[in-house]
């Protein structure tokens, strides 16, 4: 494909990445994407990232559990014509903002199956920023896949191609983690732990 791939993010599945970093601040956390490929253009297309479902804190890189996970993740979008589109990593050290080497394997798993798959990086000190001004651009960086096979930061920081669907969702982020909204969300290594804990998260925004 010729074209450049725009991604556009729901607010919801945004603030969960966010808030998933959040509340595992000292470890490296990730996170699958889910969403579809909208009708492409002669020259370009664009990713609607719906939904994400947070993954792991604590076995990053142990395949086992991934390949569990990620069994489960496809059954459910199947039948609501939703694909694995990305992925999502923080990374365990604040000041860390170099692409793994995990998260360009599980980012290159996933391209073998979505072509159009984007990988994104938690910017905790452009989050950290966040009360002291107005920004409204994501908090995360953008990597595509080059010619070459390798994983490539786009631009300074890829706002121009990764979007949030609604304008003013760093600000309802920032009333979530002023109201500790993160101590709810709930991820694969916790279902791993309590099988009766919801790695979908459909309570925690009502």
């Amino acid at each position: 494909m010729g074209g450049e791939v725009r991604y556009e993010i729901a607010q919801t599945a945004y603030i969960k990445l966010v808030l998933h970093a959040r509340k595992h601040k000292t470890s490296a956390v990730n996170a699958v994407l889910l969403g579809r490929s909208l009708s492409p253009a002669a020259d370009s297309a664009t990713v609607e990232i719906s939904d994400a479902v947070p993954l792991f804190h604590s076995q990053i890189g142990v395949l086992p559990p991934l390949e569990i996970a990620l069994i489960l993740i496809e059954e459910y979008c199947s039948p609501r014509g939703l694909s694995i589109v990305g992925y999502f990593h923080a990374n365990e050290r604040f000041d860390d903002v170099e692409l793994g080497i995990v998260a360009k394997n599980i980012g290159d798993h996933i391209h073998r199956y979505f072509p159009q798959a984007g990988v994104l990086l938690l910017d905790n000190k452009k989050l950290e920023a966040l009360p002291k001004g107005k920004d409204q651009s994501p908090v995360m960086q953008l990597y595509t896949r080059d010619a070459s096979k390798n994983w490539k930061l786009v631009g300074s920081n890829g706002s121009s191609r990764l979007i949030i669907k609604e304008p003013m969702a760093n600000t309802v982020l920032l009333d979530y983690i002023a109201s500790e909204k993160w101590r709810e969300i709930v991820d694969f290594d916790d279902h791993l732990d309590d099988v009766s804990k919801d790695w979908l998260n459909v309570e925690l925004f009502k």
